[in-house]
């Protein structure tokens, strides 16, 4: 067990996509350490396991119900937060995913006859992709990120991906808008090195949640032949686990460890960057 980060006890964060399968073990270990946590999804529900979990095991958390694409809905959220907690001083841009509107069936083009290659793909759903992605993160640190220089040692987190680092086939949506987090990171670290609020990211390797479990596992719980061509891909010959963040996360929120580190995403991926396939 990770020993307690006792620095971050009394601080407030709030984690979008909170409930999601690695966004919920983040906010159960960040209230592990004293950290006062909100957890915002699209709707109160889903963030309201995590939070009992939470309050279960004698920590403070709070389930909130926020579009990371309606500012207005931020908005709110931010103050009702305020309300319970009076402050932020961590921000985790988790909201995310994918969709099948915006992933090809095939990973190349071969002729007019492909089946859903990158012509068939819809507007409407790749544009949802990447602003669910993208564009939740940029809305929520601006929503929250004035409340952020208020505090001392105020850190944003985002969440990149492998696929930011060389588009994974299939999905060009996602992996772009993966590629701009990474970017938007380093562009946000600078503009705020002054101030003291730090911005990293963490670019988790492939991880089972419940978004890609159908990518990755045929039903009887064998891999797929795109989940075996990952395996081979990563040295270590397994997919995350969630726990395996958690020490990542908290180096980074947690300034006494990582106080002069800002602008730098973080692969937690088993060796997949650092290996060339032969």
């Amino acid at each position: 067990m990770i020993p307690i980060h006792e620095n971050l006890s009394g601080r407030v964060a709030v984690i979008t996509g909170g409930s999601g399968v690695l966004c919920s073990r983040m906010a159960v270990e960040l209230a592990r350490h004293g950290v006062k946590v909100a957890i915002l999804n699209r709707t109160e529900e889903k963030g309201k396991d995590v939070a009992q979990e939470i309050v279960g095991s004698g920590g403070e958390a709070i389930a909130v119900a926020a579009d990371v694409l309606d500012r207005t809905s931020l908005e709110g959220a931010r103050d009702f937060i305020l309300e319970k907690f009076g402050r932020v001083d961590i921000l985790v841009n988790g909201a995310g995913g994918n969709h099948s509107n915006a992933i090809t069936s095939v990973e190349t083009y071969e002729n007019e006859n492909t089946e859903k290659s990158f012509f068939e793909l819809e507007e409407n759903g790749f544009s949802q992709v990447f602003a669910t992605n993208f564009t939740g993160s940029f809305l929520a640190s601006q929503v929250f990120g004035r409340e952020l220089l208020k505090r001392d040692s105020s850190v944003i987190l985002n969440v990149s991906s492998m696929s930011a680092y060389a588009p994974m086939t299939k999905v060009p949506a996602y992996s772009a808008a993966k590629a701009a987090i990474n970017n938007f990171t380093m562009w946000m670290a600078v503009h705020f090195a002054e101030t003291g609020l730090r911005v990293n990211a963490i670019a988790p390797g492939f991880f089972l949640t419940t978004q890609n479990r159908n990518l990755l596992l045929n039903e009887d719980g064998t891999r797929t032949p795109r989940s075996e061509k990952i395996i081979t891909s990563t040295p270590m010959k397994r997919f995350g686990k969630p726990e395996d963040l958690l020490g990542t996360m908290l180096w980074l929120v947690d300034d006494t460890y990582s106080g002069f580190v800002t602008g730098i995403t973080v692969p937690v991926d088993g060796g997949f960057m650092a290996y060339s396939g032969v």
